[in-house]
């Protein structure tokens, strides 16, 4: 048996699981489909040459607060991180914004009347936020390694993002604010859960900072190849697995993908009732994915916007409310909630001198074929007049274009699944290690298991982490 373990998929998750079992002195090899590793942080010259765009992750707010990115040499490959001024902005039509700052007497600043409101929710959670981390980043924490910090954290973080906002802030600044980082979750936010979201994000802003990678995101895929391959593991590129019996003898063989694509690969291995556990896991909204090259910077009303690396699109809680609830109902938002990244703003390597690329995509029904090209751009344009006479080019990825980018992106799902509160740490399957399968050598070690999705690699080392008890 040449293998100790076999990794299928070469995405932040596979790389993790693979680098910690290689750093366990276990021999493992990396299978990938594509001709490019990183799965969700590859980059690529999608619109004109010279630009470099990030095909899917960009802003690394996961990746810093991770356990498992914490312990590697990621300097020692040439990656660096890039924080902007401020992690986040959120303007509103009368020309002004809130604006998510790395102090939080500065966020508070652009609060008004909540300022201590938000204060109180948000300061006693980040003064400890590397605790709090360790039991957010992982299976269930049953029972949590700090159990005060963690009741702290649960009890408003149980309700939904709309109610926790309009229970606790008076003001559109502050409600709009909470609200687009919640609508994160691609749920609706009046689903329980989707205020855990928002906080776990708004303290990874305050503690970390939310970072991006010079040069794009496929640096950070690079670094995680070369520090397998320095470990003695391997990565086979150009490689699809289409059934487990097509791989090598192995001990163990772990699966960064989904169920769908899981049930296909290994699913004569199962007995029938995990089967059809898997069938019945279900994929969220989609996203529509534009990315733009501009002569120059987007000309926001509210200049500070100008200041932060993500800016959310979007208004009042009401109106992305209402955009996430469109979506989760089967229809394209007329006005969409949006992510907008500007990564030229800091990282100039990006583009030509002058040039700026553009990051931006909405949420949609899974599958979805409506263009959202024009509704995008018509919403950028509202808070930022001027913007679509700045663009030079486009590049429009539908769900449909997301998912052969991605397979695990199914139907434009990039979050490996829907991340209600049931199926956030139950993820695939209800199972005391929710890595294991009933074959005891298989393991799925995707963002199907928990955490869920994000930069941090925390589910392919809590995978391998227990595929090494079996190896052991």
């Amino acid at each position: 048996m040449k293998y100790d373990a076999i990794v299928v998929g070469a995405g932040p998750n596979g790389l993790a699981a693979a680098i910690t079992l290689a750093r366990a002195r276990r021999s493992v090899i990396v299978y990938e489909a594509n001709e490019t590793l990183g799965g969700g942080i590859r980059s690529a010259e999608l619109t004109l040459p010279g630009f470099i765009h990030d095909v899917c992750s960009t802003v690394q707010a996961l990746t810093v607060v991770s356990p498992f990115f914490r312990s590697l040499p990621l300097a020692k490959y040439g990656v660096e991180l890039i924080y902007p001024d401020a992690a986040l902005a959120h303007p509103l039509d009368d020309g002004t914004a809130a604006v998510l700052e790395r102090s939080i007497d500065a966020t508070c600043a652009t609060l008004g009347r909540d300022a201590a409101a938000y204060r109180r929710l948000m300061e006693p959670l980040v003064n400890h936020a590397d605790a709090l981390n360790a039991d957010l980043l992982g299976p269930f924490p049953f029972p949590p390694q700090h159990p005060l910090l963690f009741a702290q954290f649960a009890l408003p973080a149980i309700l939904p993002a709309r109610a926790l906002s309009e229970l606790i802030f008076r003001d559109d600044h502050a409600r709009g604010l909470f609200a687009g980082i919640a609508a994160h979750t691609m749920l609706p936010l009046e689903n329980l859960s989707t205020a855990a979201y928002g906080m776990a994000l708004a303290v990874a802003a305050h503690a970390s900072g939310w970072p991006i990678v010079k040069g794009g995101s496929q640096n950070l895929a690079n670094a995680l190849a070369a520090h397998l391959r320095s470990l003695g593991g391997e990565i086979e590129l150009n490689h699809r697995v289409e059934r487990i019996d097509e791989l090598p003898s192995a001990r163990v063989y772990l699966f960064d993908v989904t169920p769908r694509q899981l049930l296909r690969i290994a699913g004569d291995r199962f007995p029938t009732g995990y089967r059809r556990a898997l069938e019945r896991f279900r994929y969220g909204p989609g996203v529509f994915k534009i990315d733009f090259a501009l002569d120059g910077p987007i000309p926001w009303k509210a200049q500070e916007c100008a200041r932060a690396g993500t800016v959310h699109l979007g208004g009042t809680l009401a109106e992305i409310a209402a955009s996430e609830r469109a979506v989760w109902d089967g229809t394209p938002a007329e006005k969409p909630y949006m992510l907008v990244v500007q990564q030229t703003l800091f990282d100039p390597t990006r583009a030509p001198a002058g040039k700026h690329t553009v990051w931006s995509y909405c949420h949609v029904p899974n599958g979805s074929t409506f263009d959202m090209t024009e509704r995008m751009i018509a919403q950028i344009e509202r808070f930022a007049p001027g913007f679509r006479e700045r663009i030079l080019a486009k590049h429009v990825m539908p769900p449909a274009a997301m998912q052969a980018h991605n397979a695990n992106y199914i139907g434009g799902d990039i979050n490996g699944g829907s991340a209600d509160l049931w199926q956030l740490y139950t993820r695939p399957v209800a199972r005391r290690v929710p890595y294991s399968t009933p074959a005891r050598d298989i393991y799925i070690c995707s963002s199907s298991t928990p955490p869920g999705g994000g930069v941090h690699g925390m589910c392919g080392y809590h995978a391998a982490r227990a595929a090494l008890k079996h190896l052991r």
